[in-house]
């Protein structure tokens, strides 16, 4: 592995998935070779609740560091840990319009109590809030996942989610900066470009990040606005200047999944460019270890912004606050149901 950039940092740009509900030999020597800043689970990786606290705890001693172990919990659609073991969640866009004008209490209720659920398998960070603004046309690969078509009650609906996963000890990501809810396709199969205007995206699309800025990790948005470059955000280095000068978010910045078909290249240029543009960490999901191996070869270590991000991040993990989460579900079940 180069050391790409200033070898300041321990810990390689990197958050890699792994292949299965335990780690394999190679995947153990690999994890303690690159020392990935993080990891991600998904589905495959889940059984039941003693084997993730193991497999949490395997990853973090292969990574030789309390290396954050990021989930997409969001509910609905995307959820890793699903029933009968663990609880199951309406759509979010389903549940604020069941709440109505109660929806950011119930937010926060919803996702303190799956920040209970993922502490306590030493999942320590969600990719959420998801604050892509909705509109008629936005793809249904995405649009139950939006919280709805105002930017202004996405914000504080944003904030309540990620205060609900902050107040369990588990860091927010927030998604898809800087905005994805124009995509009219499917961006895990090609690239949605977008040509609305540049005040018409920092008025509405935007303007949920700039409420956020000060979270500590976000996720870009693998699409494309006409209206600033031709390549995608997560390509881009006049999007990534937008998200830091304009939208003024200076947190630990993740691509999505690196190897989502919006991306055309191979994946250590595309980890490359991903880096050059101005992201500090390289998303790879699917847990194949030969080409998680490709792009811990070319990215090498965070830089120095990068990690200086990381450690504010990391040291934005709490200890939860104490909460009643039966008393906190019987209240969530009254604002959806009231």
């Amino acid at each position: 592995m180069h050391s790409g950039g200033n070898p300041v940092s321990q810990y390689s740009a990197c958050i890699f998935g792994t292949g299965a509900t335990t780690l394999s030999d190679e995947e153990r020597d690999f994890f303690r070779d690159v020392r990935p800043f993080g990891f991600i689970l998904f589905a495959r990786n889940v059984d039941t609740p003693d084997q993730l606290r193991r497999l949490t705890d395997d990853l973090r001693d292969a990574a030789g560091h309390n290396a954050p172990i990021l989930i997409d919990q969001e509910g609905g659609r995307v959820q890793r840990l699903k029933g009968p073991v663990w609880r199951e969640w309406l759509p979010p866009l389903d549940q604020v319009k069941a709440a109505g004008s109660k929806a950011s209490e119930a937010m926060y209720a919803r996702y303190r109590i799956i920040a209970h659920e993922l502490h306590a398998l030493g999942i320590d960070s969600n990719c959420a809030p998801l604050v892509d603004v909705a509109s008629a046309k936005t793809h249904l690969f995405l649009k139950n996942r939006c919280y709805g078509e105002n930017p202004e009650a996405v914000a504080k609906l944003g904030h309540s989610v990620a205060q609900g996963l902050l107040d369990g000890g588990v860091l927010p990501v927030v998604k898809h900066i800087p905005g994805h809810g124009r995509a009219m396709c499917d961006s895990h199969l090609e690239l949605p470009r977008v040509d609305a205007a540049l005040e018409e995206l920092r008025d509405i699309d935007f303007a949920p990040f700039r409420v956020l800025n000060h979270l500590p990790m976000g996720m870009t948005a693998h699409i494309a606005f006409s209206a600033i470059d031709t390549s995608p955000a997560t390509l881009s280095k006049p999007v990534m200047d937008v998200i830091r000068n304009d939208i003024g978010f200076d947190g630990l910045i993740m691509t999505d999944d690196i190897s989502m078909q919006a991306l055309e290249g191979d994946l250590a240029g595309l980890s490359r460019r991903a880096l050059e543009a101005g992201c500090d960490v390289i998303l790879h999901c699917n847990g194949k270890l030969e080409e998680a191996k490709s792009i811990a070869d070319e990215v090498g270590f965070l830089s120095e912004a990068g990690h200086q991000r990381a450690e504010r991040a990391l040291a934005a993990r709490q200890t939860p606050n104490e909460v009643d989460i039966p008393a906190l579900e019987a209240k969530l079940a009254q604002l959806l149901n009231g």
